[in-house]
């Protein structure tokens, strides 16, 4: 989203050629300081949850950049999908957490890209190991907790400081869920990754508040995704008001709207949607 007007104006050059000129490429010839893309980065981008939001928010005009750590063809779908609707969208893969591979990327970025920056993160990134406590290797444990905290730390804390020194400020949007606001028996390391999430974000809000940064959490119930497919749904349903799982573009809807304007005074919110479970 550039912070300019797209006026098309149309010119004649000296061979009787019309050429059309967007008021935003004159006014980056005479005012380059101030103009610059506001730029998205949904981490964990290429599938389920980040592909719907990833979609959504090209949809909005923002560009984005698709986070992967592996899958690089689901990825390219994505991409692929959002320029042949006319939306502009990058490739950045690095695993989230991994700090080495955070900042490298986003460094690389930010070099090919001295102009810009990103305004809005969603922190989607996750990933699930479910099963009994007592049962749980340390490796599963680990896994989940360092993809949902340490991925959501190294993430924001990098892109932070370009957000509070532009009088733009930024949205950050962290995937939270159900899980973590009431708990899920066999889901001890989501749960507890996930309430940590939330913490994180209302003690984040109050810091970045003065600097026109907000902060929110999207808890979202049973959704068709890649993570629920392997879980007994229709057992599951019956445990859901509405009788349903909710669909990614619900919850990028929502999420849309968080990092829209129209959301510029909420901020340290967790917002459920879930079909009415509780």
């Amino acid at each position: 989203m550039r912070e300019e007007i797209w006026t098309e104006k149309i010119f004649k050059d000296d061979a009787g050629y019309f050429l059309r000129i967007t008021m935003s490429k004159l006014f980056c010839i005479f005012a380059p300081n101030l103009c610059f893309m506001k730029y998205a980065l949904v981490t964990g981008g290429s599938r389920g949850l980040g592909r719907a939001v990833c979609l959504k928010l090209a949809k909005m005009q923002i560009p984005v950049l698709i986070n992967y750590q592996s899958n690089r063809e689901a990825a390219q779908q994505v991409l692929d999908e959002i320029a042949a609707a006319g939306g502009e969208a990058e490739l950045m893969p690095f695993d989230v957490a991994c700090q080495e591979q955070v900042v490298a990327a986003i460094d690389a970025w930010e070099q090919a890209h001295p102009d810009d920056y990103i305004a809005y993160l969603v922190n989607n990134a996750g990933i699930r190991r479910d099963g009994l406590m007592f049962m749980t290797p340390d490796a599963d444990w680990h896994a989940v907790l360092d993809t949902t905290l340490d991925g959501f730390f190294y993430v924001t804390r990098r892109l932070l400081p370009k957000m509070m020194m532009r009088r733009h400020g930024g949205r950050i949007v962290n995937m939270s869920s159900l899980s973590g606001l009431k708990g899920m028996a066999g889901q001890t390391n989501y749960s507890a990754a996930k309430a940590g999430l939330i913490g994180a974000t209302k003690a984040l809000a109050q810091e970045v508040a003065p600097r026109n940064v907000t902060v929110n959490a999207v808890a979202p119930g049973f959704i068709e995704t890649d993570m629920t497919k392997d879980l007994p749904q229709d057992q599951l349903k019956e445990m859901v008001p509405m009788k349903r799982f909710g669909k990614p573009e619900e919850v990028a809807e929502l999420v849309g709207f968080l990092c829209s304007d129209n959301a510029s005074y909420i901020t340290g919110e967790v917002i459920s949607i879930n079909g009415g479970l509780y």
